[in-house]
C-alpha cells in the first residue's frame, strides 16, 4: 500500500529497531509500493520515512529493480568522497554530506536469509543515506 511520507523531525530522528519474522512484515511491500510511486523523484526509502520505525530499507538497483533490505549494517567503507543528497522526507533541497564509493553490507532478504554483498557508485551511495535514516541521522 503507498503510504505518505513522514516529515516529521522526532520520528525522522528516531533510532530504529531490528524487524524481525514475527513483525508485520506488510512495512516490505508499503516501502516497495511508496518508492514506485514516487519513482520520478526517489530512489531510495527507509521504514522511518513511512513512520514505521523499524530497520528495512529499499532501493532501486543497478538494473532498475526495487530491492529490499532487512536490519542492514555496513561492515565496510571506501573511496570517500563529499557530495550533496536530497531527501524526500526534507524539504530544504540538497544538503553536504561525506559518502564512501565502495561499501560491503550484512543484511537479510526478504525470506529472512542472512547476505553481504558489495556495491559502489550510486547505489552504494543510496543504501548509506537510507542506513542513516535507521539510525535517525537526516543529512
Amino acid at each position: 500500500m503507498i503510504k505518505d511520507i513522514c516529515h516529521d523531525l522526532t520520528v525522522l530522528s528516531s533510532v530504529s529497531t531490528p524487524l524481525t519474522e514475527s513483525d508485520d512484515l506488510s512495512v516490505i511491500q508499503d516501502l516497495k509500493d511508496t518508492l514506485a510511486a514516487n519513482r520520478d523523484k526517489c530512489v531510495g526509502l527507509a521504514g522511518n520515512m513511512i513512520g514505521v520505525l523499524k530497520n528495512v530499507i529499499v532501493f532501486i538497483d543497478e538494473e532498475g529493480f526495487i530491492r529490499a533490505m532487512i536490519n542492514p549494517v555496513i561492515v565496510k567503507m571506501s573511496e570517500p568522497y563529499d557530495t550533496e543528497e536530497g531527501c524526500l522526507s526534507l524539504e530544504e533541497g540538497e544538503r553536504p554530506c561525506k559518502r564512501y564509493n565502495k561499501i560491503n553490507v550484512e543484511y537479510f532478504s526478504e525470506d529472512f536469509k542472512k547476505r553481504k554483498k558489495s556495491f559502489k557508485g550510486f547505489v552504494a551511495e543510496i543504501i548509506q543515506h537510507e542506513v542513516d535514516h535507521l539510525s535517525g541521522i537526516i543529512i
